[in-house]
């Protein structure tokens, strides 16, 4: 089976050397299976063990109470281990034997193994560790494909720039036309790997719905303790309905029939599993600026299409919020108590921009004028359809 590349892959194979434990999570079916199966490949060694530990006979190599006997456990895995050279071992899905922490430790410790773990809920994961590893693992996180990611997935290899100002000198009409059936695609069905390789439509939102169930059943269902789950599915529905928006909890908390404390601790759960990303706003001046409301984004556009009642708008929005994350910056939103709004606000980079379908000249003039009031270096109007416009960046550029 061919295993594609994901932008993190170089950013994990450079530390290999490293004694840390590597981890790597990510919301279920964004491909961290397959992405240790990469590392695992680009590792010439073949002392090496996988081991999935929803799998209970897998488990059973670690449910040992002397941690030195795993080492021989690990030897009836793969026979041919030799356990006085470097060991390699991969372990997927974490969260199911979260016993197995202080044998990881210990081997990480005293033998020499280098571990690869996987789990599906930074919820679970980031609490998961004891503080005694702390110094000692590197945590990565994996999320459904982004638009450079799903072009490679279709064997299509693009060069990509990271720099802004780049973006907007180099736009390309002919490129443009070349990449934008793949974007709408992108748009409307997302970037889980599954669902980007599915080759029909309803494979596609089959697919999308069977993640969203598997994430119900498998992590809401089984790591979350809310008593109402009608009430925490009903709280999904609205935020799906309400991305890009300010959240007001007040009235959330009515419409479902639950408390604002309890609304808190959806949220909470819902954005420690990844599933959304809750963005706080940008504040200078509290007396001229909206502070406190956060707006919500949907980890993916397929989930975000097919299980909401959302419009064209809503997606390349959410789109554009998710490609901006592979910045690794924070990103905020800044708006007047008069209404006035920039989409987005990246304080480190010193940069802001605006969302729209097609960017035209007005659009420029009001992204220059709020780049000047909020002391931005540049700002951008992020367009959908193609403009030579100055100052904006195609969202397929991004």
């Amino acid at each position: 089976m061919q295993i594609f590349k994901r932008d993190l892959f170089q950013e994990v194979v450079s530390n290999i050397g490293l004694l840390d434990i590597v981890v790597v999570t990510g919301m279920r079916r964004v491909g961290k299976t397959f992405f240790m199966k990469s590392i695992s490949q680009y590792i010439k060694s073949t002392n090496q063990v996988i081991l999935d530990f929803e799998n209970p006979l897998d488990r059973k190599v670690f449910e040992e109470e002397d941690y030195n006997n795993i080492i021989q456990n690990l030897s009836s895995v793969n026979t041919a281990l030799h356990i006085k050279e470097k060991i390699y071992v991969f372990l997927d899905e974490l969260q199911a034997f979260p016993e197995s922490v202080p044998a990881i430790k210990y081997l990480s410790d005293h033998h020499n193994i280098k571990f690869f773990v996987t789990g599906s809920s930074s919820f679970y994961l980031k609490n998961l560790f004891s503080e005694s590893l702390s110094g000692r693992k590197q945590l990565y996180e994996l999320f459904p494909l982004n638009f450079r990611e799903f072009l490679r997935f279709k064997g299509i290899e693009y060069e990509f720039s990271n720099d802004f100002s780049q973006m907007d000198k180099s736009k390309n009409y002919i490129r443009y036309e070349k990449l934008n059936k793949y974007l709408e695609e992108y748009l409307t069905y997302g970037g889980f790997p599954q669902v980007v390789l599915a080759e029909s439509v309803d494979k596609k939102e089959s697919y999308v719905k069977d993640i969203f169930k598997s994430y119900f059943e498998k992590d809401v269902e089984k790591l979350a303790d809310f008593k109402d789950i009608a009430a925490f599915r009903d709280v999904i529905i609205l935020l799906l309905n309400r991305v890009g928006s300010r959240l007001d909890i007040t009235k959330i908390a009515k419409e479902v029939g639950t408390t604002r404390d309890t609304v808190y601790a959806y949220l909470s759960f819902l954005s420690h599993t990844y599933f959304i990303f809750l963005v706080e706003p940008h504040t200078q001046n509290v007396d001229k600026e909206i502070s406190g409301s956060k707006k919500v984004y949907i980890c993916d556009n397929g989930i975000l299409n097919i299980l909401g009642k959302v419009t064209y708008g809503n997606l390349v929005e959410n789109s554009t919020f998710l490609a901006l994350k592979k910045f690794q910056t924070d990103t905020r939103y800044y708006q007047r108590k008069s209404g006035a709004e920039v989409d987005f606000v990246l304080p480190e980079k010193k940069v802001c921009f605006e969302v729209k379908n097609k960017a035209f000249i007005d659009d420029v003039s009001r992204i220059r004028a709020f780049s000047g009031e909020l002391a931005m270096d540049r700002g951008f109007v992020v367009s959908r359809e193609f403009t030579d416009l100055s100052d904006t960046v195609l969202l397929q550029d991004l």
